[in-house]
């Protein structure tokens, strides 16, 4: 999402790839509520840092409950609540392209540069969806979709992607 922001406001970015950004845009996926990023500040400044980053993995990145309580008890945890703060920045950067709403096209008019937006071929139809969505928004954007992976891609298939695709 940043090197999308940053591609839009004019840095001298000569191609751009982009892996799944997050974003919701259809009903394949819950929304994000309206007030998140207020809640997020809420439990920041309560010094509720731990449940301020639950909340973002399973309300924003929809990881499932379960997997986030056993994160909590794993030992980098101490590490997450840390930079929980930082979360704030992330959910108000990604303002409404997580509302279920179309994408702002408006917003990224500028990136004309060549860029490959990749998925996972076994990823959540709404990430899919999303990766669809900023593709048919950029003008000189295309697809590849990596089979078999996750939203936590093996490296074994991003790099030859990122490879080609910048060589080219």
């Amino acid at each position: 999402m940043l090197a999308l922001e940053a591609a839009a406001h004019g840095l001298a970015i000569t191609k751009l790839a982009l892996y799944e950004p997050p974003f919701v845009v259809d009903d394949s996926r819950q929304p994000l509520p309206d007030n998140f990023v207020e809640q997020l500040k809420k439990m920041v400044a309560a010094g509720r840092r731990g449940d301020a980053a639950e909340a973002f993995m399973t309300t924003g990145a929809n990881v499932p409950a379960e997997e986030v309580a056993e994160m909590r008890r794993a030992p980098y945890w101490p590490g997450v609540e840390a930079v929980a703060h930082t979360l704030i920045y992330d959910a108000t950067i990604m303002g409404s392209t997580m509302s279920g709403k179309i994408l702002p096209a408006a917003r990224w008019a500028a990136v004309t540069v060549p860029t490959l937006v990749m998925d996972g071929g076994q990823s959540p139809a709404w990430a899919r969806n999303a990766v669809q969505a900023l593709v048919n928004i950029l003008p000189n954007a295309q697809r590849r979709t990596l089979p078999g992976q996750v939203h936590n891609v093996g490296p074994e298939a991003l790099a030859p992607a990122l490879e080609a695709f910048f060589a080219a």
